[in-house]
């Protein structure tokens, strides 16, 4: 979120500097693991599809100038029981907004798709137009971007201090002792908004909290694959399959941590838990991992994004609290936080997002 709010910022010609405490994109950050799902059948509320249709255009030009496949499309795959919030709600989205889409019985899935177990009774809506985008491809994509149009990026810089209401605006102060200067700023500080001292009157009462999530890649079964969601009554799983392995993972479920204390190694309970769900649901890929890694979720309450300005701080945009589906918009939510930042107002609808929302009283 943060390279693409400052290709955005560049973009619009503004003097802008990003600063970033590893490389672009971190190995330690949520947004790594080689692939994410890009979709419009949107589970968690039909609200975000006006904001995909726009993030659809926005990574189709950032392919374009990048020059690489960034955007790959495989179709996606909702399934779960009938009754189920997460397919109720995916429904309602295509509805809504006339996606195209398919609905699918469980015999037809396992027909469509050999590869996939469904549950007894499971419905399946497909979206032929959705897949995975290469996530690290696309943050180098937005940060070359911004440094085409001008725009400074210090990687491995650490910020020490941070004075977000000085008499000039923005005051920041870095480790080697350099001081920064601006009139308005941009915060995209993923898992660390939840826990950084420089950040905490910023995140107060945002109720953040940050979630452990392991992934794992798996042999490729050689068989006609989505992307796919699976929606249990006791959680879900994911696929994204590439042409030479299938990432699986389960969404949330894991433990509460901090970016700085996240134990990133793969534990046998790690492992049991996705080939549990393997042998129930895609026997053919229940083989040995091919590799793992482990990411954080930066979770609301209420699971949705926070995306605005800041009532007591309006020169400030906030980023943050995507709990883990929000890699898919990143490219539109730069252009959003460029369009606060510049103009004070977007076209789009924040209001799933205010920053204050979890500190209104009654």
């Amino acid at each position: 979120m943060g390279a693409a709010a400052l290709a955005h910022l560049a973009r619009r010609g503004l003097r802008v500097a990003g600063l970033e405490q590893d490389d672009v994109p971190s190995e330690r950050g949520s947004s790594v693991g080689e692939t994410r799902v890009i979709r419009k059948a949107y589970a968690e509320d039909p609200r975000y599809v006006p904001l995909l249709e726009r993030a659809y255009v926005l990574w189709h030009e950032l392919e374009q100038s990048s020059g690489e496949p960034l955007f790959v499309r495989t179709g996606c795959l909702n399934m779960g029981p009938p009754d189920h919030p997460a397919i109720r709600g995916v429904l309602e989205s295509v509805s809504l907004h006339g996606l195209p889409h398919e609905v699918l019985t469980a015999h037809a899935i396992r027909s469509r798709f050999p590869a996939i177990t469904p549950s007894h009774g499971d419905v399946g809506v497909f979206e032929q137009d959705a897949g995975y985008l290469h996530v690290e491809a696309c943050t180098r994509a937005h940060a070359r971007m911004a440094t085409s149009h001008g725009a400074e990026l210090r990687t491995r810089t650490r910020v020490v201090d941070l004075d977000l209401h000085g008499k000039d605006g923005v005051v920041v102060v870095l480790a080697d002792g350099t001081r920064l200067t601006a009139p308005r700023a941009v915060i995209s500080a993923g898992p660390w908004l939840a826990s950084s001292p420089q950040l905490s009157d910023v995140a107060a009462g945002l109720q953040l909290s940050v979630e452990r999530q392991v992934q794992l890649w798996f042999p490729r079964p050689p068989l006609d694959l989505p992307a796919f969601i699976h929606f249990l009554d006791d959680g879900a799983f994911y696929g994204i399959p590439t042409p030479e392995s299938v990432k699986i993972c389960r969404h949330h479920g894991g433990e509460t941590t901090t970016p700085d204390t996240v134990d990133r190694t793969l534990r046998p309970a790690d492992e049991e838990a996705v080939r549990s769900y393997l042998r129930a649901h895609m026997p053919s890929a229940d083989g040995t991992p091919l590799r793992s890694r482990v990411c954080m979720y930066t979770n609301t309450p209420d699971q949705h994004f926070v995306v605005g300005r800041l009532r007591r701080a309006p020169h400030l945009v906030l980023l943050g609290g995507f709990s883990g589906h929000g890699y898919k918009m990143a490219t539109v939510i730069g252009e959003i936080a460029a369009q606060l930042t510049v103009d004070g107002s977007t076209p789009f609808d924040l209001g799933l997002f205010d920053p204050s929302r979890f500190t209104r009283t009654p």
